[in-house]
């Protein structure tokens, strides 16, 4: 099956030129030029993944995470001006998986949407006769339970919701409790195509699973901050 991916933006050429990059690339894709016309499409009929405009007319791309989130956990990679630094925080807060910055590349975008797609059950074009990937192995440390193959979290049996890059990254700190993992490792693992991101990135990612698990469990403090140096986790 080849995955779909929604793509969300006010701008005709960029829905045109991006749309035309992917169906070369082997995706499917349905285009929406504003957030209104999206939000009871993408509920009702969710592509496999959604690529978001932020400054749109009638509802913007931070109104239509929001009202996506309440409903549904599609990946979402925003597409963002160069100097947003503060809609692109919100966004990850808000449960983006990623953004990237306009103008971009085009073969950037494609190898950010291959790389989440691969983190998660979603099947992606390709090669023909390339051998399958094998299942991830359950993760348990402490009261963290972590099944790659299911993309599910638990914390002392309670369901944690994560985006697959902050499954990924928590995933690369729990391996090896008590190391510390430097931002340059934990982007390593989070984003594996070569793609450069800076370290904000990783703490907002951070910051966001502290405060998913701090909703279950208040007094949770298992990923440490080392400043200067980086994360681990510890399962004491």
């Amino acid at each position: 099956m080849t995955a779909t991916i929604a793509l969300v933006d006010d701008d005709r050429n960029i829905l045109t030129s991006v749309s035309i990059a992917l169906q070369t690339e082997g995706f499917l894709t349905r285009v929406y030029s504003d957030g209104e016309s999206a939000l009871k499409a993408l509920i009702e009929n969710p592509p496999e993944l959604a690529v978001l405009d932020i400054k749109m007319p009638k509802m913007d791309g931070l109104e239509l995470l929001r009202r996506l989130r309440e409903k549904s956990q599609i990946p979402v990679i925003f597409l963002t001006s160069k100097d947003d630094e503060l809609d692109e925080a919100l966004g990850l807060a808000m449960g983006a998986d990623d953004y990237i910055a306009k103008p971009f590349s085009q073969r950037l975008l494609i190898a950010r949407i291959r790389a989440i797609l691969r983190r998660t059950e979603t099947p992606v074009p390709v090669v023909e006769g390339a051998a399958p990937a094998e299942p991830a192995e359950a993760l348990e440390r402490g009261r963290l339970s972590m099944d790659p193959a299911r993309h599910k979290v638990t914390w002392g049996g309670v369901n944690v919701t994560l985006t697959v890059t902050e499954f990924l990254i928590l995933e690369t700190l729990a391996q090896r409790p008590g190391i510390v993992k430097t931002r340059n490792q934990l982007m390593d693992a989070a984003y594996q195509d070569d793609i450069y991101v800076d370290d904000r990135t990783i703490d907002s990612h951070i910051k966001r699973v502290r405060r998913k698990f701090r909703q279950v469990d208040p007094e949770f403090d298992a990923i440490e901050t080392l400043y200067g140096a980086g994360y681990r986790f510890s399962d004491e």
